[in-house]
């Protein structure tokens, strides 16, 4: 970056507040106390986000009468779940050219109950008057180098082949049209596979749902150890336990309570800026009048999108897997990343010069080498879990959340026969592989965005082994 560029960019986040933009919000729900003593139910749900919260709310949908509690570590949406950036997405594969190259022969049933997934939350959000701004506007696939246009349009013909027309093609003009950045070449728009929304605001909403209905909510409340008891199970958490007879664990990127689970997933890193809101006239130099959501689609990618006040969260392209997966407050900040993005935002929308970014933060993602989630029991069937959203967990939470309650049950339907619910992705190597293994795959695909796209040997070596990534 250019010293009068990154004077700019430094200057644009001078009043940036270290704090997610979406949890700074005075409507935020004061947190419920925490467990004391002993509880007893039918289900205990371990994780107050998104797994956890659509786990509770659809098992007292399912069966009224079950008794079921939930207990979270800190307060409810306030890992992942209220920091993310509120795309929520069909897809259940990370994308269908992922769950094409995965499960071909089930791709097609994915994408159906992945679209039934995305209509069941939209219902439940009016069902349940939850005010988080859902906007079905879709998202786009921008292109910002020859030849990801050029995949782009080779994708789209794949894809109308294989039955798949939910995508529109723009060439140049067609997205400038839309929204308008000297460094957009063309894109591919998804127009109902994708809802924007307040991504805290949802938990929020999901939270007092489920409160509604009668879970009993317990916050500041860590599960810390999980015990067989008779028929059912125990959870030891700092001031009492819960005896359950059927468990559900929603903890994602926290270290799982059944801890052969634990390898399957790594924390990496995301970061997000959030600008101040625009004028109208700052509005009308980029158009964007359809309020899509957008991401470019370099293998260190971006992602865009309006607020309901008109800022833009500008987020992506660094993904900092640190050593050991260590996890802590101190990773959420991140300046030399905040500069980075600063100075890409403005690459992309040069229009824009003078904004100034009104909040800066950062948050762990669960990641795990088939980049969606996977799914399991232990105990003998008392206990379920579900991991690995690797960033797609707004919207596949819920089907998440569908197939934990069913493997309980023992159900054996469409969703508990799918490959995807019966197989795991391969587990990450103990250190200092899986360091090293994430930090050459992360230079590679830098190497990659500026040469053409073309991968290198360690590249094409994890894709014939099913662990290649690409946006």
């Amino acid at each position: 970056m250019a010293p009068a560029a990154m004077r700019t960019a430094a200057q644009s986040l001078s009043d940036a507040k270290p704090v997610p933009f979406w949890l700074d919000d005075p409507g935020k729900p004061a947190a419920l106390p925490a467990l004391t003593g002993d509880e007893h139910c039918d289900l205990l749900v371990v994780g107050g986000g998104y797994s956890g919260l659509w786990t509770a709310l659809i098992a007292k949908e399912r069966e009224p009468e079950r008794d079921v509690v939930l207990i979270e570590g800190h307060e409810v949406g306030w890992a992942a779940s209220g920091r993310n950036g509120g795309f929520c997405a069909a897809s259940l594969t990370h994308g269908l050219p992922n769950g094409l190259e995965r499960w071909p022969e089930e791709i097609h049933k994915l994408e159906e109950l992945g679209e039934r997934n995305l209509d069941a939350i939209e219902a439940a959000v009016a069902r349940y008057a939850i005010d988080c701004e859902f906007e079905r506007t879709g998202e786009i696939d921008v292109a910002t180098e020859p030849h990801q246009l050029e995949e782009l349009r080779e994708w789209h013909q794949e894809a109308q082949k294989l039955g798949f027309t939910g995508l529109e093609f723009l060439d140049r003009d067609a997205l400038r049209a839309e929204v308008d950045s000297p460094t957009f070449l063309g894109g591919l728009w998804d127009r109902r596979g994708v809802a924007m929304l307040h991504p805290a605001k949802l938990a929020w909403g999901l939270k007092r749902a489920c409160a509604d209905l009668g879970v009993r909510v317990y916050e500041h409340t860590r599960g810390l150890e999980l015990a067989r008891t008779g028929t059912g199970m125990a959870v030891r958490t700092p001031y009492g336990r819960v005896f359950a007879r059927r468990v559900a664990l929603g903890t994602n990127i926290f270290p799982s309570l059944v801890k052969r689970v634990r390898p399957y997933t790594v924390p990496v890193y995301d970061y997000a800026l959030m600008t101040e809101p625009l004028t109208a006239g700052q509005l009308d130099s980029i158009g964007w009048k359809n309020r899509q959501g957008l991401g470019d689609s370099a293998n260190q990618f971006h992602y865009f999108r309006l607020s309901a006040d008109n800022r833009i969260l500008w987020g992506g392209y660094d993904a900092i897997y640190p050593y050991g997966g260590r996890l802590s407050a101190d990773l959420d900040q991140r300046p030399e990343t905040f500069l980075k993005l600063a100075g890409q935002f403005f690459d992309c929308f040069p229009q824009l010069a003078g904004v100034r970014f009104s909040h800066a933060w950062g948050g762990a993602i669960d990641t795990c080498s088939r980049f969606s989630a996977f799914f399991g029991t232990a105990h003998q069937g008392r206990v379920a879990y579900a991991a690995g959203f690797t960033g797609l967990g707004v919207g596949a939470t819920r089907f998440g959340a569908d197939v934990m309650l069913d493997l309980l049950a023992g159900e054996q339907n469409e969703i508990t026969a799918l490959e995807m619910v019966r197989s795991k992705p391969m587990p990450f190597p103990p250190e200092p592989f899986a360091w090293a293994g994430i930090e050459l795959t992360k230079r590679s695909l830098a190497r990659a965005d500026g040469n053409g796209g073309r991968r290198n040997l360690w590249l094409r070596t994890m894709d014939r082994l099913g662990l290649g990534f690409d946006s």
